[in-house]
């Protein structure tokens, strides 16, 4: 059995990446991390010679107004803090995770299972993802598994009329209708 799917290299990722763009960015800048600036970096080819960096300023940029709380015309480190809380408790949409997981050096295999199983893995139908949502899809994903493995099994393991060379005594025309005779 392979490795359960669990989010939380994901979310970590993520949450490094900002802090890595945050921590490069606002040291370039002594007046603090306008929009102004951030548009200034994107520009420059010292920073924009590093994608990693180049994703999560991008992200800043797009999301200014929403990210700068207090409205003083910056991005704090508190309100970078406050962005990955959020993130971590309320979740990633699928735009977040296709913008986002990607450069921060996730798994491919990650992002491509929860962008191709996004609504089953959301739960309460909200739009976002939490690590938790990931690995209950991860655990049902598994037993699932489990049910299919078990069943077949048991299959092959029963002859087609009657003799078996299983511990089950039946053929598998019982095991056809086992479901009609217990559900009666």
């Amino acid at each position: 059995m392979g490795k359960r799917l669990d989010g939380t290299s994901m979310f970590t990722g993520i949450g490094a990446g900002f802090t890595n763009a945050f921590s490069q960015l606002s040291g370039q800048y002594s007046d603090g991390l306008t929009l102004e600036n951030l548009n200034d970096a994107l520009t420059n080819t010292n920073f924009t010679n590093n994608a990693y960096g180049t994703t999560f300023a991008s992200y800043m940029t797009n999301n200014f107004n929403n990210l700068d709380k207090n409205s003083d015309g910056k991005i704090s480190a508190n309100e970078i803090q406050d962005l990955m809380a959020q993130m971590a408790t309320q979740g990633l949409t699928r735009e977040q995770i296709i913008a986002l997981a990607g450069s921060s050096g996730l798994s491919t295999s990650l992002q491509e299972t929860v962008l191709s199983h996004f609504d089953q893995i959301d739960k309460n139908k909200d739009g976002k993802v939490t690590n938790q949502e990931i690995q209950s899809y991860g655990v049902e994903s598994d037993l699932e598994k489990r049910k299919i493995e078990d069943r077949n099994r048991l299959v092959n393991g029963m002859s087609m009329f009657y003799e078996s060379d299983s511990d089950y005594e039946g053929s598998l025309l019982d095991y056809r209708y086992l479901d009609d005779k217990t559900s009666n």
